[in-house]
């Protein structure tokens, strides 16, 4: 498939992203930015690329299903980056970019002579998006950083599970995503502060271990005042109620969160007890809490007695905050997530009909979009983008020889 030079599509159409990385966590700014209309140009090492080409359980055909995720409407470009001659190339593509996104440890691109000094007095708006596990400064700073440990850290995995049992990982590497979504957005401001103030660029520094600390919401307060330290609380919260995972006769699980009083008595109506509206143990807020496990109790009573249909009418009837847990096979097919576009087929050569993420979130005049699912072969871009810069077809094709791209 011939690939876009620009995208034709997204508010961030005309600017210019150099993607240095790998897996997940840089990479997903990098796709962040390609999905809402950067050209976006992904620096891969020659002959083996970003191992998350070669990653999942699941393959089609022998390709991975992870990597159209990550690469759609990307550029791949080789570049040895540990020889001075693919940092060169790297450098004077960097001359007239935009931002940088780099995820390695702190202090790598400093011994590639790329430091944020050395790249900004060449392109002084250069925006510099680094990605690590525990930042660029501070006594951790020099580890290399994972997901799993920067969840556990932060106090993120602590409170995750049930009571009494190890705290468990999520099923997905979400203090990766957290963190690119928190790059992505100092990258957005910062690129707003060079725009009305100077041209000049910054240094963006997100670790995944504040990314996950930033989401512990009143955790950090409440030790502060009161010494709590919150535990894992299972499929519900400590003093939250209702608002937990209850049963339907089929023997799956819808969730219920009518923690509000108002909400609360339009549950009971659905239930066909408003008498435990005005029962003193479930009467407010405080009440509730205080007695979660007998009113969850109640509740999946009345919930194990009706299908999911049943209690999908009720609910809805009586505007309860509800959904069921859903599988990935239940959510693809889902009419809602059809209609918002946030699941959608798409038609690529190599992969044929497949079902993909949409774009999120939804812009009513620059919407983004998908344009293809990313370069199959490493360094599909280096005629062009290389080209672009002044390399004769002769140059290049020493270069790629020798193995710096």
């Amino acid at each position: 498939m011939t690939e876009p030079k620009a995208s034709a599509f997204g508010p961030l159409q005309g600017l210019r992203v150099i993607e240095m990385g790998q897996l997940l966590a840089g990479p997903f700014v990098g796709t962040r930015c390609a999905d809402f209309g950067a050209e976006v140009i992904k620096i891969e090492a020659p002959g083996t690329g970003d191992p998350i080409r070669n990653w999942g359980q699941n393959q089609h055909e022998g390709r991975t299903l992870w990597w159209p995720i990550m690469a759609r409407n990307k550029r791949s470009v080789s570049a040895n980056l540990r020889d001075p001659r693919g940092q060169d190339l790297v450098r004077r593509l960097l001359a007239d970019a935009d931002v940088l996104i780099e995820n390695f440890k702190p202090g790598t691109l400093e011994k590639w002579g790329m430091s944020p000094e050395t790249l900004q007095a060449a392109n002084p708006g250069l925006v510099i998006v680094r990605v690590s596990g525990f930042g660029q400064t501070g006594p951790y700073a020099g580890r290399p950083g994972f997901a799993s440990v920067g969840e556990a850290m932060s106090g993120m995995r602590h409170i995750n599970g049930y009571p009494d049992t190890p705290p468990p990982r999520y099923g997905i590497s979400i203090g990766d995503t957290l963190t690119a979504l928190f790059a992505f957005e100092g990258m957005l401001m910062a690129l707003h502060r060079r725009d009305r103030n100077g041209g000049r660029g910054q240094v963006v520094d997100a670790a995944i271990t504040e990314s996950c600390f930033a989401m512990l919401e009143s955790c950090v307060t409440e030790y502060s005042k009161t010494g709590y330290v919150r535990q894992p609380s299972g499929s519900g919260l400590a003093k939250i109620a209702p608002s937990n995972i209850y049963p339907s006769a089929e023997g799956t699980y819808v969730v219920i969160a009518a923690n509000v009083d108002a909400m609360f008595r339009r549950l009971t109506q659905a239930m066909d007890r408003p008498d435990l509206a005005s029962d003193p143990r479930f009467v407010s807020h405080i009440a509730r809490g205080e007695h979660a496990d007998l009113l969850d109790g109640i509740i999946a009573e009345w919930s194990s007695g009706l299908t999911m249909a049943d209690l999908t009418a009720r609910l809805e009837k009586f505007d309860v905050v509800f959904g069921p847990i859903n599988t990935i096979a239940e959510v693809v097919t889902d009419p809602h997530f059809r209609a918002r576009g946030m699941v959608r087929e798409f038609e690529d050569p190599d992969f044929g009909t497949i079902t993909i993420p949409g774009v999120f979130p939804v812009l009513s005049d620059t919407p983004g979009g998908v344009a293809w699912l990313g370069p199959q072969e490493i360094g599909a871009s280096n005629d062009d983008v290389y080209g672009d810069i002044g390399l004769a077809a002769d140059e290049l094709a020493q270069l790629r020889a020798e193995g710096v791209i």
